[in-house]
């Protein structure tokens, strides 16, 4: 009975460093991702222009995660080729970014343009920020932006990891 508890508590030990080290490569994607969004939304001369700067932020970090997750964080399964490894991590990443695309979509045109209560917060939010000179956004739209970018980026996190873990990982 020991031994049996024991197992199950290096396994719980086991997981929760591996979720702890994807975090670590998932938040150094978010921070390339962010960076490659912020920088083109701010670039991109276009009233929709946040979609192709999230499409944009998605794809470069995607590379880096693949190659960090892979070395760093899931345990590679035998007789699975790098081709057909990458393939699924690009599948289950491609549709982790239709669920960010459609999560901005949602928050930006739906929740912000049409919940008159939300739209309100990202108001009293960027005048007291705007006030206190800190002028990171340039709009309350922007604000609204930058804000579907953190909500839609924490839960394409968890699909994420579970997909993966599901799908890529070496079974025991």
């Amino acid at each position: 009975m020991d031994k049996e508890l024991s197992v199950k508590e290096e396994k719980r030990k086991a997981l929760i460093a591996q979720i702890l080290k994807f975090g670590v490569v998932g938040g150094l994607a978010f921070l390339i991702d962010f960076v490659v969004y912020t920088v083109s939304n701010k670039l991109l001369p276009f009233e929709k222009g946040y979609i192709v700067a999230g499409i944009l932020g998605f794809s470069i970090s995607l590379i880096f995660n693949y190659l960090a997750s892979m070395k760093f964080v899931f345990e590679r399964r035998e007789g699975v080729s790098r081709k057909k490894e990458f393939t699924i991590f690009l599948v289950l990443s491609l549709i982790g970014m239709v669920l960010n695309e459609l999560f901005l979509m949602l928050y930006v045109e739906i929740m912000d343009a049409h919940v008159g209560w939300i739209h309100s917060i990202h108001e009293w939010i960027y005048a007291f920020i705007t006030d206190r000179g800190i002028n990171f956004v340039s709009s309350v739209r922007e604000l609204a932006e930058f804000f579907a970018k953190i909500f839609a980026t924490g839960l394409v996190m968890v699909y994420n990891f579970i997909s993966r873990k599901m799908t890529l990982e070496k079974k025991d």
